[in-house]
Protein backbone atom coordinates (compact mmCIF):
# COMPACT_ATOMS: atom_id res chain seq x y z
CA UNK A 1 0.00 0.00 0.00
CA UNK A 2 2.88 2.26 -0.82
CA UNK A 3 2.41 5.81 -1.75
CA UNK A 4 4.52 7.42 -4.61
CA UNK A 5 6.04 4.72 -6.09
CA UNK A 6 5.48 3.16 -9.34
CA UNK A 7 1.43 1.94 -10.01
CA UNK A 8 1.06 -1.26 -12.20
CA UNK A 9 -0.66 -0.68 -15.00
CA UNK A 10 -4.76 -1.32 -14.42
CA UNK A 11 -5.05 -4.00 -17.07
CA UNK A 12 -1.74 -6.12 -17.71
CA UNK A 13 -0.18 -5.83 -20.49
CA UNK A 14 0.91 -8.86 -22.73
CA UNK A 15 1.29 -11.94 -20.57
CA UNK A 16 3.36 -10.56 -17.35
CA UNK A 17 2.78 -11.36 -14.17
CA UNK A 18 4.03 -9.65 -10.50
CA UNK A 19 5.12 -11.51 -7.18
CA UNK A 20 4.75 -9.18 -4.72
CA UNK A 21 6.96 -9.66 -1.62
CA UNK A 22 7.46 -6.88 0.94
CA UNK A 23 9.09 -6.53 4.14
CA UNK A 24 5.63 -6.73 6.27
CA UNK A 25 5.42 -3.35 7.73
CA UNK A 26 1.82 -3.95 8.89
CA UNK A 27 2.83 -6.73 10.74
CA UNK A 28 5.23 -5.53 12.73
CA UNK A 29 3.93 -2.29 14.34
CA UNK A 30 6.64 -1.77 16.71
CA UNK A 31 8.08 1.88 17.12
CA UNK A 32 11.14 1.88 14.95
CA UNK A 33 10.19 -1.30 13.36
CA UNK A 34 12.27 -1.79 10.45
CA UNK A 35 11.01 -1.42 7.04
CA UNK A 36 13.28 -2.03 3.47
CA UNK A 37 16.34 -2.20 6.02
CA UNK A 38 15.84 1.75 7.38
CA UNK A 39 13.80 2.76 10.17
CA UNK A 40 10.56 3.55 8.84
CA UNK A 41 9.82 7.49 8.21
CA UNK A 42 7.41 9.18 10.16
CA UNK A 43 4.94 9.98 7.44
CA UNK A 44 4.99 6.24 6.74
CA UNK A 45 4.64 5.44 10.17
CA UNK A 46 1.50 7.61 10.40
CA UNK A 47 0.31 6.03 7.36
CA UNK A 48 0.61 2.51 9.11
CA UNK A 49 -1.29 3.56 11.91
CA UNK A 50 -3.76 4.91 9.75
CA UNK A 51 -4.42 1.52 8.22
CA UNK A 52 -4.01 -0.26 11.52
CA UNK A 53 -7.32 2.02 12.70
CA UNK A 54 -9.41 0.90 9.53
CA UNK A 55 -8.69 -2.58 10.68
CA UNK A 56 -9.64 -2.19 14.11
CA UNK A 57 -13.25 -0.47 12.70
CA UNK A 58 -13.83 -3.60 10.30
CA UNK A 59 -12.31 -6.07 13.01
CA UNK A 60 -10.00 -6.75 9.97
CA UNK A 61 -6.79 -8.38 10.84
CA UNK A 62 -3.86 -6.40 9.23
CA UNK A 63 -1.89 -9.45 8.10
CA UNK A 64 -4.95 -10.60 5.98
CA UNK A 65 -5.57 -6.82 4.75
CA UNK A 66 -1.60 -7.10 3.76
CA UNK A 67 -1.94 -10.37 2.37
CA UNK A 68 -5.30 -10.06 0.28
CA UNK A 69 -4.63 -6.61 -1.11
CA UNK A 70 -2.02 -7.39 -3.58
CA UNK A 71 -4.43 -10.37 -4.89
CA UNK A 72 -6.80 -7.73 -6.28
CA UNK A 73 -4.89 -6.44 -8.99
CA UNK A 74 -5.05 -8.58 -12.46
CA UNK A 75 -1.21 -8.73 -12.81
CA UNK A 76 -0.45 -10.22 -8.96
CA UNK A 77 0.27 -13.80 -9.19
CA UNK A 78 1.80 -14.71 -6.54
CA UNK A 79 1.98 -12.93 -3.25
CA UNK A 80 5.52 -14.21 -0.86
CA UNK A 81 5.08 -14.84 3.26
CA UNK A 82 7.98 -15.28 5.11
CA UNK A 83 7.26 -18.11 7.95
CA UNK A 84 9.68 -18.98 10.71
CA UNK A 85 7.79 -21.72 11.81
CA UNK A 86 5.03 -24.24 10.14
CA UNK A 87 2.23 -22.73 11.87
CA UNK A 88 3.14 -19.49 10.55
CA UNK A 89 2.16 -21.24 7.18
CA UNK A 90 -1.12 -22.36 8.65
CA UNK A 91 -1.79 -19.11 9.91
CA UNK A 92 -1.23 -17.49 6.37
CA UNK A 93 -3.17 -19.95 4.43
CA UNK A 94 -6.08 -18.83 7.28
CA UNK A 95 -5.70 -14.97 6.73
CA UNK A 96 -6.21 -14.58 3.08
CA UNK A 97 -9.25 -16.56 3.64
CA UNK A 98 -10.59 -14.24 6.16
CA UNK A 99 -13.41 -12.47 4.91
CA UNK A 100 -12.74 -8.85 4.39
CA UNK A 101 -15.88 -6.49 3.99
CA UNK A 102 -15.91 -4.04 1.04
CA UNK A 103 -16.60 -1.39 3.02
CA UNK A 104 -13.27 -1.75 4.95
CA UNK A 105 -11.58 -0.96 1.44
CA UNK A 106 -13.78 2.01 0.60
CA UNK A 107 -13.24 3.53 3.45
CA UNK A 108 -9.02 3.41 3.13
CA UNK A 109 -9.82 4.92 -0.31
CA UNK A 110 -12.04 7.62 1.11
CA UNK A 111 -9.33 8.57 3.81
CA UNK A 112 -6.73 8.53 0.75
CA UNK A 113 -4.80 5.83 2.46
CA UNK A 114 -5.55 3.75 -1.30
CA UNK A 115 -5.34 5.02 -4.41
CA UNK A 116 -8.81 5.37 -6.17
CA UNK A 117 -7.98 3.59 -9.01
CA UNK A 118 -6.47 0.52 -6.70
CA UNK A 119 -8.58 -2.59 -7.65
CA UNK A 120 -9.41 -4.48 -4.18
CA UNK A 121 -9.75 -8.47 -3.97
Amino acid sequence: MARGRARLPARPRRSVTVRVYQSGLLADPRPGAPHGYRSVPRELGARVRAIRAVCDRHAVPPLAAALQFPLGHPAVVTVVVGARAPHEIAESAGLLAHPIPPAFWAELKALGLLPEEAPRP
